[in-house]
């Protein structure tokens, strides 16, 4: 059995060798789409291949010996390099843990799942103690001069242990890491034509916090910006916008998969105004709309028919520390039904 994630390369290592190149130009005379744009004037991560080819075998497993349904789990957010030998770097506020809790759900519900992350954010199982507010080290005792595991969480680091050996055993579950918005941008394109083959069978929840705005490759200055060179203290950034990709993955990269994205709000006034607008805007199957507030307590369902179903924790479940993701991931996987039986049809 092959670990679930490649050790063979790290994304938060720069590429020296993709530094600026003054013979791409900024925009195209062509008029072309702004995906194709984006992918002409920038570099592939040098690692695609090695993915791809994971990805590949991971599918067609599953396609031939378990027909197991497939989700795409994206987590985390992307950086914006500031420089190609990056030193700074504007980053998204996301910790992945919406992303890495129902990826545990989708695997519990029969699901083998590609979980596409930010590297060192929170995954799947490791997340109950990786960024505990306690050591991980206090989940560790000694006895005899060995170590043990604290008996005081032994039952419950069983139960986690025994659901990733699982997960593990049956190969459900790959690992596919991104660090900047370009890394995440060309993974998930060639993650999502892989899983073309897989059509109404592949599910994308699209739970990764993109970043909005970037550097393109060609303005991007080779080493770090010195402090000296900056005008009377300030330094001034161009950023241009990052590409919408929603539609492109809708329309060519997975045609027939049922794609769900998320919108994330502060003001509960335009949640459902702005959810409804991205189902008219890319035409795909859900967007989960949640505020920054309370994102851990509710959601809304945003659908194409007009329909809004909130999923709420109430009191007795917010006590007993119920994720929300536990009541998310069921109600997803309803959508799902209908719409592989709406495609079969």
């Amino acid at each position: 059995m092959t670990p679930p994630q490649s050790k063979n390369f790290h994304t938060a290592n720069p590429e020296a060798e993709s530094a600026i190149d003054r013979s791409i130009p900024e925009f195209e005379a062509a008029k072309i789409s702004d995906e194709d744009e984006y992918f002409q004037n920038h570099k592939p991560p040098s690692y695609l291949p090695e993915i791809e080819k994971e990805v590949q075998e991971f599918i067609e497993y599953h396609r031939k010996n378990t027909q197991k349904r497939i989700a795409l789990v994206t987590s985390g957010g992307t950086t914006v390099p500031l420089e190609n030998n990056t030193v700074r770097f504007i980053d998204n506020f996301s910790a992945g843990t919406r992303g890495a809790t129902s990826a545990e759900y989708f695997l519990e519900n029969g699901y083998a799942v590609i979980f596409l992350h930010r590297e060192f954010s929170l995954l799947p199982y490791s997340r109950h103690y990786s960024h505990s507010t306690n050591c991980f080290l206090d989940f560790m005792t000694e006895k005899n001069d060995k170590i043990e595991i604290n008996p005081k969480f032994a039952d419950e680091m069983l139960k986690v242990l025994r659901k990733y050996n699982d997960a593990k055993e049956s190969n459900s579950l790959i690992l596919i890491p991104f660090t900047t918005v370009n890394q995440y941008l060309y993974t998930l394109k060639t993650v999502s034509e892989c899983l073309h083959v897989m059509s109404s069978k592949a599910l994308f929840y699209l739970a990764a916090a993109v970043s909005d705005f970037f550097i393109p490759q060609s303005r991007m200055p080779t080493h770090k910006i010195q402090s000296s060179a900056t005008k009377d203290g300030e330094l001034v950034i161009r950023l241009a916008q990052v590409p919408k990709f929603l539609s492109r993955l809708v329309e060519n990269w997975a045609q027939g998969a049922m794609i769900i994205s998320f919108k994330l709000e502060t003001d509960n006034n335009i949640l459902i105004k702005k959810a409804t607008s991205a189902l008219d805007r890319y035409h795909h199957q859900l967007v989960i709309g949640n505020l920054l507030q309370t994102r851990k307590k509710e959601v809304v369902f945003v659908k194409p028919n007009g329909d809004n179903d909130w999923i709420k924790l109430n009191e007795d479940e917010i006590k007993g520390n119920v994720e929300i993701e536990s009541k998310m991931i069921p109600a997803v996987i309803k959508v799902h039904d209908e719409w592989i039986q709406s495609n079969s049809s």
